[in-house]
């Protein structure tokens, strides 16, 4: 395989472990093992990767890369984020599970056909996925990715539709002391399975 023609992030490379060649791997797959199923990796640059040993190692997996033999060689892979092309990735995913890869650069419209901007990026600092969200102009807003706020995703037409309300859109048309009522439906992400 060439290098990614549609590079889809599936990892990163933390620091050397040993002597040996291996290196620490922040993996973003679903199941971190399944990291060695997608053939190559390739580094920003397009150089490929091929996992000879991976095993897992609390919140990363140790992975042994094909020619990569000692620490110093590991070393220099220190930071380097991993891609495959996204014909790689399996084309079925289980209903209400998405690719951030297929969520970035979708146009955001609300239920009034007014339109909010661009996702950008997918972010979870642990308590769900969150959208991020360009308009034309002004600062990036954040909305949850839930089916509250986020009812309706459109690929074929490249855009999502939001709630406003349920999106936190409306927050300062609130009356002081009103509370949003929360929504608990989320939906899943990842870079890869």
């Amino acid at each position: 395989m060439t290098r990614p023609r549609n590079p889809v992030q599936l990892a990163i490379v933390g620091a050397a472990h040993g002597i040996r060649g291996e290196v620490r791997v922040k993996p973003f797959t679903e199941d971190p093992l399944a990291l060695a199923d997608y053939g190559p990796l390739y580094t920003g640059d397009g150089q490929p990767l091929t996992i000879t040993a991976i095993r897992p190692a609390k919140d990363v997996v140790i992975v042994r890369f094909d020619g990569i033999a000692d620490r110093n060689a590991a070393e220099t892979l220190t930071g380097e984020a991993l891609f495959v092309d996204r014909s790689a990735l399996p084309a079925e995913l289980e209903e209400e599970e998405f690719y951030h890869a297929d969520l970035v650069g979708l146009r955001v419209f609300d239920e009034a056909d007014a339109e909010h901007g661009t996702v950008v990026a997918i972010h979870n600092f642990g308590a769900g996925d969150i959208l991020e969200i360009r308009p034309a102009s002004g600062p990036t807003r954040m909305i949850p990715f839930t089916r509250a706020a986020v009812p309706a995703i459109d690929f074929g037409n490249g855009t999502i539709r939001i709630d406003r309300e349920a999106a936190g859109f409306d927050i300062e048309e609130r009356q002081p002391g009103e509370i949003m009522q929360p929504t608990a439906r989320g939906r899943k992400t990842g870079s890869g399975r």
